[in-house]
């Protein structure tokens, strides 16, 4: 695997450390600038939305720019922006802080998703979504931790910029220079959005995002008020999460090449079943600790699933538009599942929350079950790139 490609997943580390990072402080957020904790949740809420409404437009108007100095550009902004959220006086200003360059999130998980699966396909897609599961193992324990040890919630945000930087360092050094494809197929762009199990599995992806981030985004909360662990534990407890996610990670890249659907509706089952376990023990200190780490190996593979089941059948032209629409679904579903996550906390409290992600995860695991025909008519021709039309003479 080519050091760009895990340049690239350094680089995710540090686009994800940035938006979730505040999962593990809301808690001190919302003490800190007198607000309840579904409003602090806002801070994650926000930047999901703003990243779904911004991804396919501000893809498509960057498409004739280098694509290393987007990437890179992202990275040097999320290092000024978190700079920004550390020193924010108050809530609004801290909303602001993180909402800016939300808008930007989207160029660089388009680009590095297309630039990877057209180097190796979906092993090196993975590596790059390794990034997320690192994230969680390091960067947002990482984060909580930071703010607990020096009892201060701007810690996390200073560790934030600081990892943005050193992915940003990564991305100059190890990636090659990206220039955009001299021709735009915008037609055949548009003409993957006739496939009706395209925006089957884009809508999957939302409800499985909502499933998975309605419990996760209050996570922190939930091992505070229903398990009754503190800072440290958390923090400790979060690096346990994360850890198990790479390990699952690597596992769902393993075997989803072998079959997608049997790995994606084994995947919505486990997170059903172990979300049940987290409410019946989560109470219970150690069952908790076994529940967390389970749940951590399931959860984030979920990324992987969402991004394999919609692009495993686009033509290498249209992945990074494909992947706009996937970014939206990814933060439409983190936005609308932290949302009703705050409602359910709001009317009947933290330790109820898991019921909202289990309804969500069934009703996705039920569309599973609904696939329609792949057709592409004749009459209507796709154009293909230079460097697709050099593949297939290769094959040829």
């Amino acid at each position: 695997m080519k050091k760009s490609i895990y340049a690239m997943a350094l680089g995710a580390f540090g686009i994800i450390t940035t938006e979730f990072g505040v999962i593990g402080v809301l808690p001190n957020l919302a003490q800190v600038f007198d607000v309840s904790l579904e409003t602090a949740g806002w801070l994650l809420s926000a930047f999901a939305l703003t990243v779904a409404v911004s991804s396919p437009f501000i893809t498509a108007l960057t498409r004739n720019i280098n694509r290393k100095l987007l990437m890179s550009s992202v990275l040097g902004i999320f290092v000024l922006s978190n700079l920004l959220s550390a020193f924010s006086p108050n809530f609004t200003v801290l909303m602001i802080a993180r909402v800016l360059p939300a808008f930007l999130h989207p160029l660089f998980w388009n680009i590095s998703l297309a630039a990877a699966f057209k180097e190796s396909g979906s092993k090196a897609v993975s590596v790059v979504m390794s990034g997320v599961s690192i994230a969680t193992v390091m960067g947002v324990p990482m984060t909580t931790y930071a703010a607990e040890f020096f009892n201060n919630w701007q810690a996390s945000f200073f560790l934030a910029s600081f990892i943005s930087l050193i992915a940003f360092t990564g991305m100059l050094l190890y990636v090659p220079s990206m220039p955009a494809a001299k021709k735009a197929a915008g037609n055949s762009q548009l003409y993957v959005l006739k496939n009706p199990q395209l925006w089957l599995n884009l809508t999957s992806t939302i409800l499985m995002l909502a499933g998975m981030f309605s419990s996760y985004g209050y996570l922190a909360a939930y091992l505070e008020k229903v398990t009754h662990m503190n800072g440290a534990q958390i923090s400790a407890m979060l690096l346990l999460f994360g850890g198990m996610g790479v390990l699952g990670n690597w596992i769902i890249g393993i075997t989803i090449s072998k079959n997608v659907m049997l790995v994606t509706r084994i995947f919505f089952t486990s997170l059903i079943l172990i979300q049940v376990l987290a409410y019946f023990f989560g109470g219970i200190f150690t069952p908790m600790v076994i529940v967390l780490s389970i749940w951590g190996a399931i959860h984030t593979g979920g990324f992987l699933i969402g991004n394999i089941r919609s692009t495993r059948s686009v033509p290498h032209h249209a992945l990074e538009f494909v992947n706009s629409l996937l970014t939206s679904c990814y933060n439409i579903g983190i936005s609308l599942g932290t949302m009703l996550g705050g409602i359910i906390i709001a009317n009947y409290g933290v330790h109820n929350v898991v019921w909202m992600s289990i309804g969500l995860l069934a009703a996705n695991l039920a569309l599973s079950f609904v696939t329609f025909e792949q057709k592409q008519p004749a009459t209507v021709e796709v154009p293909v790139t230079e460097e697709e039309l050099a593949a297939r003479m290769m094959h040829a």
